[in-house]
């Protein structure tokens, strides 16, 4: 039985987690710190099953704390990674408009972009956006030059070895789940500790964990999934790079759309059900306590009810390829059925309030003694060090670091 003293303890080993501990550690380079990963590897959920998308902020209200960070966080992303010779690529994409209601809303998306501070934001018509992606069919696109690729799952490994070559006596545990807390006494699967103040980046688990500190929250984590397909490899020539739907602005997710991975996949989707376990990446996956806690919730019901059109056609489209493929020739018309082929699934931590809305700005709350990620959906990849800079300042005055 270990009985470790720590003074700052991180829970939770994805990308966001992995980013404040680097910051702080970089802020101040004696500071005892342990970072807690359940799983055997870092960045196993959200940060290793996301598409890998370096965001620009063109979909985010401009104010909120998702635009100013993404803008921020992808600007010290992509230094970060020049830095560390980590493989990143600013290749762009476009976001087709396939119908006269959409051209609308691109137009839309090119003012809120600019309001966040980007530029050069073009609306370009077919035979400019064809030069492009030759494939791809609409009325107008909006080109977007800021957006890239990247890996996440690698920048993350790349945060806990800076972390380990800045202090030695830092620690990043992994197989080492954090059972229950009463500052200074952490209860985990490897042992007891002693730690002063915790920074919780638990995404999929974070309302748990928060109830634990005894936080009274009006809000609850729903896990929802997102299936992919690949392109064949006799297909792969008909996207270049990164082709998104133009978004519904009544849902919060971006839709089914085209990614360039670096592996050299392209990949397509994710679609989005409730999934009944939140950690679930199959189509059968069940938990008990997570299916209880997500339907006696009244803001999941709420969801359902207001939006149960589009549930159900997400839950059709989970199940039939044919639907899927229907969606993607929206954009890509000469796609067929032997074009596609399942690829990997990850699970979306949607925070929802009791009305059934869905939080969709970034939630970062204080305990007594410990700071809470509530809320860090998508573009918290791409905003990671953005995030985590501020948490290093909120924690460094609140801790007396």
């Amino acid at each position: 039985m270990t009985n470790k003293k720590y003074s700052l303890g991180i829970v939770g080993g994805g990308i966001v987690g992995l980013a404040c501990a680097y910051e702080l550690q970089k802020k101040h380079p004696n500071l005892n710190l342990i970072v807690f990963e359940k799983e055997k590897e870092l960045a196993f959920h959200q940060t290793g099953r996301n598409s890998g998308v370096i965001h620009s902020g063109l979909y985010y209200k401009n104010g909120s704390l998702k635009a100013s960070n993404c803008v921020e966080g992808r600007k010290l992303l992509v230094n970060f990674a020049k830095e560390n010779n980590i493989k990143y690529d600013i290749c762009g994409k476009l976001v087709i408009a396939t119908n006269k209601e959409e051209v609308k809303r691109l137009e839309e998306l090119k003012i809120n972009g600019e309001k966040n501070g980007l530029k050069g934001l073009k609306i370009l018509n077919k035979s400019e956006f064809q030069k492009i992606e030759p494939y791809l069919d609409g009325l107008y696109a909006l080109w977007v030059p800021q957006t890239g690729i990247i890996d996440y799952k690698g920048v993350t490994k790349k945060f806990a070895q800076k972390i380990r070559q800045i202090n030695s006596n830092s620690k990043i545990q992994t197989n080492c789940e954090v059972l229950n807390y009463n500052n200074p006494n952490v209860k985990t699967t490897k042992g007891d500790y002693k730690i002063d103040h915790l920074i919780f980046c638990g995404g999929l688990f974070s309302d748990r964990l928060a109830r634990k500190d005894a936080l009274d929250l009006d809000m609850q984590i729903v896990g929802f999934r997102g299936d992919y397909f690949r392109l064949t490899e006799s297909a792969m020539h008909k996207v270049k790079n990164l082709i998104y739907p133009v978004p519904n602005p009544e849902f919060p997710f971006l839709g089914v759309h085209f990614t360039r991975m670096f592996n050299g996949d392209i990949e397509c989707g994710p679609n989005a059900v409730f999934t009944f376990k939140r950690e679930g990446y199959t189509k059968t996956d069940f938990n008990f306590k997570d299916t209880l806690q997500a339907l006696s919730f009244i803001g999941t019901w709420k969801l359902f009810i207001n939006h149960w059109k589009f549930g159900v056609n997400e839950y059709r489209r989970a199940f039939s390829k044919y639907l899927f493929l229907k969606e993607t020739k929206k954009m890509i018309p000469t796609l067929n059925m032997g074009d596609i082929v399942q690829q990997r699934s990850g699970v979306r931590a949607m925070a929802l309030s009791k009305s059934g809305k869905v939080i969709d700005d970034f939630l970062i709350v204080k305990s007594s003694k410990n700071i809470h990620v509530l809320n860090a959906p998508s573009p918290a990849a791409t905003a990671c060090l953005s995030i985590a800079k501020k948490i290093m300042l909120d924690a460094s005055d609140y801790f007396k670091i």
